[in-house]
């Protein structure tokens, strides 16, 4: 290690990092330092598969509010992709960071050892607004370590080995997550997987049914069934409303564990609270993340009923201890953005603007039937479908040009999801929705 270069290049970016104003030259160095450090030392590829939208790499991203996000240079864009589900309730919403500050000024990470308040707290406060006599979370840090834990906790509750799951199913990338996940992409290069997981064509409930009976019939057991209430990364695909029913009906029957990852649905992007508020379904494990922590700090966990928790009576341990999980800092945040979502109603924020995109965007398939081939979602959880994935790229890089972020790399823009902030204004959405009107009629051309 040279110390000195160390201290010098570390000193510079604290300076950057602090500094209130900076020059015209020293915006265009955080650009380039950006794009080579990708490229030398984080992972080159990225360059080309995320950012492809913005090919000169002309734009990073320095400072956001609201549903907004600004470069360097404080070139506004419109944020439809929301992190995926994660800026439910805006970029840096300043009710939730004044929590977290707060928090920071106190302590900001834990012992390991005491007893953590604000775990306690979420925690209560997660057995409050989670259906039925959900009860019992653990609480982590990424939607692949939630995914674990749930698979983990079905598996020591039941003393059974066997998860259903659906394909096209994305439930994370770590080894058991990916096992869970139902696209061939993301598991292809890590076969063979953790054994245990048999997959069936979703919102098909005797799909389910067929696969556990034949597992029981040829000597094996069944510990859970695991389900998005609605599929986002496959292209916000809706099951009909008595698909969750089904799966909650069957699973009793056969003493099955119902698990469902509400990582993105959850937090009222749908227009409830959760997804499965909408078919009065309460899981055996429900599964969040995303949206949990507010938009300001990274948080996810489970919340399962209270019998599951029997197992781990005598080592509280054994289903896991992350380093980070539950840290002080994360729960502040999480417990100011429950606090926010029920104040300020944003499931029913949701289900209203969610609407009014929904039926915009109907008219504009009616418009232009050949570039837009379907429109579907619940609440500001929003497919667009397009014939081709060069399509629906041609889209995105239009609407970024038009200062608009929706998702859509080369390989992955067939459904184009559409998941801005509860707090978008109306009038932001209808800059959006002229973008996207502009956007379709050049492409029909």
């Amino acid at each position: 290690m040279d110390r000195e270069a160390v201290l010098n290049e570390s000193s510079r970016i604290v300076d950057i990092i602090l500094k209130t104003a900076m020059s015209t030259a020293e915006k265009d160095k955080v650009v380039s330092d950006s794009v080579e450090n990708y490229a030398e030392y984080v992972n080159p590829a990225i360059l080309s598969a995320r950012k492809s939208v913005s090919s000169d790499y002309s734009f990073v991203e320095w400072e956001d509010e609201g549903a907004v996000f600004r470069d360097t240079h404080g070139v506004e864009f419109i944020d439809c992709l929301g992190g995926f589900g994660i800026y439910m309730l805006g970029h840096r919403n300043p009710k939730i960071v004044e929590v977290v500050k707060a928090q920071l000024d106190r302590y900001a990470l834990h012992s390991q050892e005491l007893v953590e308040p604000l775990r306690g707290y979420l925690s209560k406060l997660v057995a409050m607004i989670t259906p039925g006599d959900l009860q019992y979370s653990f609480i982590c840090n990424g939607g692949a370590e939630a995914v674990e834990m749930a698979l983990k906790l079905a598996r020591l509750a039941s003393g059974k080995t066997w998860f259903i799951s659906t394909v096209n199913a994305f439930h994370g990338k770590s080894m058991g997550a990916v096992s869970a996940t139902g696209k061939g992409v993301y598991r292809a290069p890590y076969i063979p997987l953790i054994p245990g997981f048999q997959h069936v064509e979703y919102a098909d409930a005797e799909a389910v049914e067929k696969a556990i009976c034949n597992l029981i019939a040829v000597g094996e057991t069944v510990a859970g069934v695991i389900v998005e209430p609605i599929q986002g990364e496959a292209g916000i695909i809706v099951p009909p409303p008595d698909y969750l029913p089904a799966l909650r009906d069957i699973c009793d029957n056969y003493g099955v564990y119902l698990i469902t990852d509400e990582i993105q649905t959850g937090m009222g992007r749908t227009g409830t609270l959760w997804a499965v508020d909408q078919v009065d379904v309460v899981p055996d494990i429900l599964i969040m993340g995303k949206a949990f922590g507010g938009g300001v700090m990274p948080i996810t966990g489970i919340v399962a009923r209270p019998s599951l928790w029997k197992n781990m009576l005598d080592n509280p341990w054994i289903l896991g201890s992350p380093t980070f999980g539950g840290n002080p800092l994360s729960c502040s945040a999480a417990i100011a953005a429950i606090k926010y979502t029920v104040e300020w109603d944003i499931p029913k924020m949701a289900a209203e603007k969610g609407a009014y995109i929904l039926e915009k965007l109907d008219t504009l398939k009616e418009q232009h039937p050949d570039i837009l081939k379907d429109v579907r979602g619940k609440g500001l959880l929003i497919g667009m479908e397009f014939p081709t994935d060069d399509v629906g790229f041609k889209l995105a890089k239009d609407l970024f040009d038009q200062r608009v972020l929706v998702g859509g790399t080369l390989n992955n823009a067939r459904v184009i999801r559409i998941e801005p902030p509860a707090i978008i204004s109306y009038e932001q959405i209808d800059i959006v929705l002229k973008a996207l009107e502009k956007t379709l009629a050049k492409l029909n051309k």
